[in-house]
């Protein structure tokens, strides 16, 4: 007898609903990864203590199991709020430092929600302002803020609340705009600079493709590509110290050509449109006792710039490199595109100069603005408060001397566009720190499918069944469809026979 032409066993009922059971999970699954938005966002914070204010970032993500960049950014759930002073202002009490927090952890309490807080990081990180104060009054400023953010109900440790290093904020900001501008991952000859220049210090990030010293060469990691920075922060040259410190180069340039009758009562300040009255302002002498000055508005903005640009070069002549753009400080050859953020977008801005003005735009402005009248300006600047005439007079000024006369860009160069956000993101470093952050750690946000099951249940329970009664029904109909036949072995012929049976 040929055994093998028998008709096989149907798999058993157990078989089939197993079978059936497995593939409605195997398409839940897939549903879930394919469609992960469904998921509530998670958040994390970032609290920039800059010299000026204190800013909230508090961002929301979702997780992108299975992607190169394991989380996606959710615009919708991202906020920011911004208090002042600075930290810095608390140096003569710092036990209140804490206090001025209380305001920004509400805010980001309310954002992220009660559910939410055990598992969201809150970390602070502060920049210019505190490195500039002295390292007992820093630690004990930052013990207070401390102890508000350990009873802010969010994820902290106690080394989440430091002073970031200069170079760090470079690398942050850098990692920001080129996240923005889609160019991280790629290729590091095709990513764009970033300079800043915020209120204490200015930032210069870049790819360089120039043997770096060590203290200046920078590393960062991103899927497959590593990218050889330049980053610095070049403390002090920010443009409100800047500002502040050019008021007192005049005044000792003054104290050093006055005679006797007129030492110390007067300096010329270029810096200022004609008709701006100063306050009387004080500087340390040469003996270090407080001086009262005042300044005359002259209005000169070439006056300005080359004040500036004395400022920038202090220290030259310590320069231990073969070549010092700035003072005694490194710096490479400006290689590709930048970005100019902060005050470099706002000088432009009030100018109204665009996103991508040249720097001899630049000069045109604050030549015009610097050269009118207080008076004429008021009328067209009516909404300027007074300190700001000066200021944006400067700024024009400092911008050319910093970008041209130091670092050596040409007036006409078009690399540099001024601005403070592309798209839907602003360009802030703290958006860096957000993204190094979640990078270094994605096991805490992206595990697998699991955690798509246990975060959408409801949903991916529906879809189970939805697809099991799809299966079981087209199981049913090709069931129904396959004829049926009956097996019967013929005695005389010796063989078995198949016929069909009727339903």
């Amino acid at each position: 007898m040929d055994f093998s032409k028998l008709p096989r066993n149907p798999r058993s009922p157990r078989k089939t609903l197993t079978l059936l059971l497995s593939a409605s999970s195997a398409i839940a699954v897939l549903i879930l990864l394919l469609f992960p938005s469904r998921s509530p966002p998670k958040f994390s914070i970032v609290i920039d203590a800059g010299s000026t204010g204190t800013r909230i970032h508090v961002f929301g993500y979702k997780t992108r199991p299975g992607s190169a960049t394991p989380f996606e950014i959710d615009l919708g759930s991202t906020a920011e709020m911004k208090v002042r002073p600075g930290l810095s202002a608390f140096a003569g009490d710092p036990g209140r430092a804490g206090e001025s927090l209380r305001e920004l952890v509400e805010f980001g309490r309310e954002r992220v929600g009660r559910g939410n807080l055990g598992e969201t990081e809150i970390r602070l990180m502060a920049t210019a302002g505190l490195r500039m104060v002295g390292d007992g009054v820093k630690e004990r400023i930052l013990e207070s803020c401390r102890g508000v953010l350990r009873g802010s109900g969010f994820r902290f440790r106690d080394d989440w609340a430091s002073v970031i290093s200069g170079s760090d904020e470079g690398i942050f900001a850098w990692v920001a705009a080129n996240y923005a501008l889609g160019t991280l991952g790629g290729d590091p000859l095709e990513t764009t600079g970033i300079m800043e220049l915020g209120g204490a210090s200015a930032q210069v990030t870049f790819v360089s493709s120039e043997p770096l010293p060590s203290e200046y060469a920078h590393v960062v990691k991103f899927g497959e590509n590593t990218y050889s920075l330049y980053s610095n922060s070049f403390l002090h040259f920010g443009q409100n110290v800047a500002y502040h410190s050019v008021q007192e180069l005049l005044s000792l340039r003054s104290l050093e050509s006055s005679t006797e009758s007129t030492q110390g009562e007067m300096f010329i300040d270029p810096c200022s449109p004609k008709g701006y009255s100063h306050n009387s302002i004080s500087f340390n002498n040469s003996a270090g006792v407080l001086s009262p000055k005042v300044a005359h508005a002259s209005g000169n903005f070439s006056g300005c710039r080359s004040a500036a640009f004395t400022l920038l070069q202090r220290e030259k002549e310590q320069c231990a490199y073969q070549t010092c753009h700035l003072g005694s400080i490194f710096m490479p050859k400006l290689q590709g595109k930048f970005l100019a953020t902060e005050n470099f977008f706002y000088t432009s801005e009030f100018f109204e100069l665009g996103s991508t003005p040249m720097l001899s735009d630049f000069m045109s402005a604050g030549q015009q603005f610097c050269g009118a009248d207080l008076l004429d300006l008021k009328k067209k600047y009516h909404s300027l408060d007074d300190e700001d005439f000066p200021r944006y007079c400067f700024s024009s000024a400092y911008i050319v001397a910093l970008l041209h006369d130091s670092f050596g860009m040409s007036l006409e160069d078009d690399r540099i566009s001024f601005v403070n956000q592309i798209g839907n993101f602003q360009l802030d470093w703290a958006l860096g720190a957000f993204i190094m952050q979640r990078l270094s750690n994605p096991t805490r946000d992206h595990s697998d499918w699991i955690y798509l099951l246990r975060e959408n249940s409801v949903t991916a329970l529906s879809i189970v069944l939805l697809s099991a009664l799809l299966i079981f029904a087209a199981w049913s109909v090709l069931r129904w469809r396959k004829p049926q036949t009956k097996t019967v072995y013929d005695l005389e012929k010796g063989r078995y026979i198949i016929t069909r049976v009727n339903r």
